[in-house]
């Protein structure tokens, strides 16, 4: 049986419902007769911004700089703007000067898709350096599909989505998610607890989580949500303890404040990291700063980059980043993946062509394919599904605030973002060389 899905229904995949069933049946077997949702976006002429005219390259960065995520997303701006630092200090992108235009989504989904159509259309940036949320990346999504523009996202995030018009910096489930739960069946036991904040990317993460354990002897106990920004943590430390009275493995992908409500609540109840170990990916050096080394000492995180990785360009990032800084700041894996950002689009401008080429957004698109930067955390490299391959790393939280590599690869891993584990979307694949999204039983394959 053929099938041919529309464009939306592919990117759309768990966003803004928060029911896991509904989510699953956002690609569950469409009819045939389907017409295509929208015109995609490479049927559009490119967007030609003005914004390389003159001495300058207009780029936009747009991240909270207030509300909830403020805690997470002000650090990724610091290091966006480094490394456009280093590049202007270095003559720029043929002569020109990268101007860096700041807008605050103020942990407000809609108010992101405002100041994402305010920076393309109003300042006429060239790409936007964004987002930390998938609510927030869902939001701006159909702003950059309507636009045909750029967005390079650096947070690791749920996967189930392969869009022409973003570079995901961070990590694929297959480069975060899927291993750390591996190590945890390996190392920690098999009874895990699952607790997220109440918005896509923790309910996706978690569909894929209980269905890697399904299939690896896993138990999942129990399974619950905040909003976004909550701190009445206390009805889930008791039902974590209901469900797991001898202990048990937490896995927490709660994002912004509620984290740190959590972990504090966590310790005065008496789960203590020897009989409960918890796993986050949304915790990197800056939030253990925020909500304190005691309350995080001996847990863990998943993450591709942290500070304590030993390699030159690390050496040189870190010094740099204190320097422009200050002493007493750290770094952390969605920092150095904004890093990686600029640092590959300037690379895939520069094999463009001539100056001026940063208008021209598919020749830059096109030439982002392959690009490989000596990153911080290890070799990195483009691929055609706009995803990079990563190296996995867990940590643990050490006494002074840094994370204890306990596991790597050997080698940077290449990224998925379609699961493979979850039913409706195993042997899904994507690359936009070719023919964009393709289903597995689908011979006249679907472009984006």
């Amino acid at each position: 049986m053929n099938r041919q899905f529309g464009r939306r229904k592919f990117l759309l995949y768990g966003s803004a419902t928060l029911g896991t069933s509904i989510l699953l049946k956002a690609c569950a077997s469409p009819s045939t007769s389907e017409a295509p949702s929208s015109p995609a976006a490479s049927d559009s002429p490119a967007a030609s911004p003005a914004a390389a005219s003159g001495d300058v390259i207009k780029v936009g960065i747009l991240h909270s700089l207030s509300g909830t995520m403020a805690i997470s997303e002000k650090s990724v701006v610091d290091s966006t703007q480094l490394a456009i630092d280093e590049i202007n200090s270095a003559g720029g992108i043929g002569g020109k000067q990268i101007q860096a235009i700041l807008e605050d989504g103020n942990s407000d989904w809609p108010t992101f898709a405002e100041k994402a159509k305010k920076l393309i259309d109003e300042d006429q940036v060239v790409v936007i350096f964004g987002c930390w949320t998938s609510a927030s990346r869902k939001a701006v999504l159909p702003v950059f599909e309507e636009k045909n523009h750029m967005l390079y996202y650096p947070v690791q995030y749920e996967g189930q989505e392969c869009s022409k018009n973003i570079f995901y910096t961070g990590a694929a489930p297959n480069q975060q998610i899927e291993p750390s739960v591996d190590w945890l069946l390996e190392n920690k036991g098999k009874d895990f607890y699952l607790v997220g904040s109440d918005y896509v990317f923790p309910r996706t993460a978690n569909t894929i989580i209980k269905a890697q354990l399904a299939a690896k002897g896993g138990k999942t106990v129990g399974e619950d949500y905040l909003p976004l920004g909550n701190t009445e943590v206390a009805p889930i430390i008791a039902k974590i303890r209901s469900a797991l009275p001898n202990g048990g493995v937490i896995y927490n992908t709660l994002n912004g404040d509620s984290n740190v409500a959590f972990f504090k609540q966590m310790q005065g109840a008496g789960l203590t990291v020897d009989k409960y170990p918890v796993m986050s990916v949304s915790i990197a050096e800056e939030e253990v700063k925020a909500i304190g080394v005691d309350f995080l000492k001996g847990q863990f995180a998943a993450w591709n980059y942290f500070q304590t990785v030993e390699s030159p360009e690390n050496k040189k990032y870190v010094d740099a980043f204190k320097a422009k800084y200050g002493a007493e700041r750290v770094t952390n894996d969605p920092m150095e993946a904004a890093y990686i950002s600029v640092n590959i689009w300037k690379q895939a401008v520069e094999k463009a062509g001539s100056a001026g080429t940063p208008t021209d957004l598919e020749k830059v698109r096109e030439a982002a394919y392959g690009q490989a930067f000596a990153a911080p955390e290890g070799p990195v490299k483009m691929n055609t599904n706009h995803h990079i391959s990563k190296t996995v790393r867990i940590g643990e939280v050490r006494d002074d605030g840094l994370f204890q590599i306990v596991y790597e690869t050997d080698k940077p891993v290449d990224p998925l973002p379609w699961n493979q584990y979850v039913a409706e979307t195993k042997g899904y694949t994507c690359d936009w060389t070719k023919t964009g999204v393709t289903a597995p039983d689908t011979p006249g394959k679907f472009k984006g």
